[in-house]
């Protein structure tokens, strides 16, 4: 049975579509660049926006910190509150914790960007600890380095006992890389052949489903 259970936080704790997507939306604008469909931003959920601002409209360098500083003016203002819990998580988290598990978000959002999004919903109690880049984006970029910098700080050496649970493809090569088990979410903004793809050891639909697949021996 697992005893440590590392949530990623955007598409997988929350359903940030609307706050994000405008965040970028209002960036671009910033960059002269006319925003798309929401839809077609809905990638840029999940991975470290650096890469994000890079494989879609080539912004790097002094235009990506530019990029970073709008994104982070509109999120900050009202993206943050642009989102919900997803259904059925809370109760989880709540069932997770009365029975003694290690709860942890593992996050490519900045840690206290994170944690301000964690106590807005209400579910910051349940974790026992949140990973990720610092304010920079310099820093744990990568899923594995947040998922281990965890591990590390909470003194937890054995890895079997351990599964990431994450709706994208970086959730599921993070937890790889850092030795532990995945599972891959449906309700987030990947869908099933990119979780395929990334080999991820399980894939649910449903919270139900999760607290089912953490209860038992093995993904």
């Amino acid at each position: 049975m697992f005893q440590t259970i590392l949530f990623d936080l955007d598409g997988t704790i929350t359903d940030p579509g609307v706050g994000i997507t405008n965040s970028v939306m209002y960036a671009l604008r910033e960059q002269g660049i006319e925003a798309p469909p929401r839809e077609a931003l809905y990638p840029f959920i999940g991975p470290p926006l650096r890469d994000s601002f890079d494989r879609y409209y080539h912004i790097t360098g002094e235009r990506f910190d530019k990029a970073l500083a709008d994104y982070r003016v509109y999120y900050l203002s009202k993206g943050i509150t642009e989102a919900e819990l997803i259904p059925g998580i809370g109760e989880l988290l709540k069932t997770l914790k009365a029975e003694g598990k290690t709860l942890i978000v593992a996050t490519g959002k900045p840690q206290p960007m994170a944690e301000d999004v964690l106590k807005a919903f209400g579910v910051r109690e349940y974790f026992d600890f949140v990973s990720g880049p610092d304010l920079s984006e310099t820093v744990n970029i990568k899923k594995s380095d947040a998922i281990s910098y965890a591990l590390q700080s909470l003194g937890i050496t054995d890895k079997s006992t351990c599964v990431m649970v994450g709706d994208r493809d970086n959730d599921i090569l993070g937890a790889k890389g850092a030795g532990v088990s995945s599972v891959g979410v449906l309700w987030g903004y990947g869908d099933r052949e990119e979780l395929i793809r990334a080999g991820a050891d399980r894939i649910v639909e449903t919270p139900e489903e999760l607290y089912r697949v953490i209860r038992s021996t093995s993904v």
